[in-house]
């Protein structure tokens, strides 16, 4: 037997037992390569879907962009009309402004008139106050 087995080249213990290298080599054997053609076709799908894939991408990203773009443009005509408000609004308190520097005179005599009255209102109270007085004075003398 061992004759038989040194005649093969290989170990009586090896050809009872498969070693690891043996294993892959025989899964390596089994392996086939994809004929050209599949190869081509796998390619050709692979491009054809990066392709789809991109293309969806590259959308999506116009799609953002024209998204920006229109609010950009909705925001201008926004402040747009915020400064129309705001000219507006100015012009108003301009025209405020003029009226109130025309009634400016006027308001001083208001002012001017409400302290003589003020003043006015005063003497009243004292000449009030002394003529009670007064009075009070002429019916202590009337008794007498």
């Amino acid at each position: 037997m061992a004759a038989a087995t040194a005649t093969e080249g290989v170990p009586a213990s090896r050809s009872e037992e498969p070693s690891r290298d043996d294993a892959v080599v025989e899964t390596a054997e089994e392996a086939k390569e994809p004929a050209e053609a599949d190869i081509n076709e796998l390619c050709r799908h692979m491009f054809s879907k990066m392709a789809t894939y991109l293309t969806g991408e590259l959308t999506a990203t116009s799609e953002d962009y024209k998204l920006l773009e229109n609010m950009n443009k909705l925001t201008s005509l926004k402040y747009l009309e915020m400064k129309d408000i705001a000219i507006n609004i100015s012009r108003n308190l301009k025209d405020l402004n003029q009226k109130y520097a025309g009634l400016q005179p006027y308001l001083e005599q208001i002012n001017l008139i409400e302290e003589q009255v003020a003043a006015l209102e005063q003497a009243a109270y004292k000449l009030d106050a002394y003529s009670k007085k007064l009075e009070a004075k002429y019916k202590k003398l009337e008794k007498r």
